[in-house]
């Protein structure tokens, strides 16, 4: 039986989805189980391989990927892809089939194990997040230097950033390039902030700041489990039980580009906090399942 973590992905989505199948490949791994990464376009295979999973394989929708599982393995579905006319197909097909979302008002329809921020006493359910713990055993956590990093996400079509120019000149942050910014955007951000890093030393910054402000929920979680203090910046709708979830760890949450927000938490001195604590429930639960 082999096992598969589909990540929907790509310029338009981003690489969220991505970095969560990478650290729960990880964990599973660790457990002595192997899972193949399906993804959407060659880059985000590239990104993977930037977080320590390579060999991810390529394919169109998630309408392709029984072109890759076969009956009786086991796959996760981790995508905003419309899965109505496959879920009964795969629940059928793949066993144990696991879907991940971010909201917590749906529920398992033909038998699928759902991963979500809150299971409420649900039988088929794993509550999230999904962290790699590599972030948790940081050596650097109490030497970090003291500067905002700014992680927009891995692409700016609409170029946002630049709506709040006058913002980020005065704020001296600096900006981790997404892996889908263009080449010409990155020399007008240039002028903008201190300093702007590649996307592949995503793993390196996440341990070596203080503070991080970030528009991607995967990673504010990531650099909160890394120890730095994290705000959030909420730029559309999100569920309440995913909110609740980054509330659960001291994750300040703003509005978009609340600029007012911003320059309070930037004069604001560093939280000390209680740090959280690094958790395998959800690779311990996976395991279980798959070694049914």
């Amino acid at each position: 039986m082999a096992s598969y973590y589909y990540a929907y992905s790509g310029h338009k989505y981003g690489l969220d989805r991505v970095r969560r199948g990478v650290a729960l490949i990880k964990m599973l791994k660790e457990n002595g189980i192997e899972m193949q990464l399906l993804v959407n376009d060659f880059r985000a295979g590239l990104a993977a391989q930037d977080l320590g999973v390579g060999g991810a394989v390529t394919i169109e929708t998630i309408l392709d990927v029984d072109a890759v599982a076969q009956r009786g393995d086991s796959v996760v579905l981790d995508t905003l892809e419309d899965t109505a006319s496959r879920l009964e197909q795969y629940a059928d097909r793949f066993s144990p089939l696991f879907v991940v979302t971010d909201h917590c008002d749906l529920s398992s329809q033909f038998g699928e194990v759902l991963l979500k921020p809150a299971c409420e006493e649900e039988a088929k359910c794993i509550e999230t997040p999904i962290i790699d713990p590599a972030y948790f055993q940081i050596e650097e956590k109490n030497q970090k230097e003291e500067r905002i990093l700014f992680i927009y996400g891995d692409a700016d079509y609409e170029k946002e950033i630049l709506a709040h120019r006058e913002f980020f000149e005065e704020a001296g942050m600096d900006l981790l390039l997404g892996y889908y910014f263009f080449v010409k955007y990155e020399g007008e951000l240039a002028k903008l902030f201190h300093q702007l890093y590649e996307p592949e030393e995503y793993v390196e910054l996440l341990g070596s700041r203080s503070r991080i402000l970030t528009a991607s929920a995967q990673s504010a979680f990531e650099a909160k489990a890394a120890g730095a203090d994290v705000v959030y910046m909420q730029k559309r709708e999100e569920s309440d039980c995913l909110l609740a979830r980054l509330a659960d760890y001291n994750i300040k949450i703003i509005d978009g580009f609340d600029e007012k927000g911003l320059k309070n938490w930037i004069l604001a001195p560093k939280k000390s906090e209680k740090e959280i604590e690094s958790f395998d429930n959800v690779s311990k639960q996976l395991v279980a399942l798959l070694n049914l």
